[in-house]
């Protein structure tokens, strides 16, 4: 073979190689950028749990209704002077 031969297959082999590696990461990029994508949204969810997790925080400690309310609600309390009346369901 011909050293120009030689080199034009060198050239080929190592365009082929340049070219293999830059798909692999232009794939990488595009696969990292939908990752990024994701957790952005994740943030963004979590951010908003986060506040109403923090407005109810702020209720239990400052609005005596509210604790009323899910004391009755969660925990089935009562008052004192209450009486609580029981029926029974109506299942079909």
């Amino acid at each position: 073979m011909s050293p120009r031969v030689l080199g034009g297959t060198a050239l080929v082999l190592l365009m082929a190689g340049v070219t293999a590696y830059a798909g692999n990461q232009i794939l990488r990029v595009t696969q990292m950028r939908r990752e990024i994508s994701t957790m952005e949204r994740d943030v963004t969810t979590l951010r908003g749990r986060s506040e109403e997790l923090t407005r109810a925080v702020d209720r239990l400690h400052n609005d005596p209704a509210y604790v009323e309310k899910l004391a009755r609600e969660e925990f089935g309390m009562v008052r004192p002077d209450e009486t609580v009346l029981k029926f029974p369901s109506t299942a079909r």
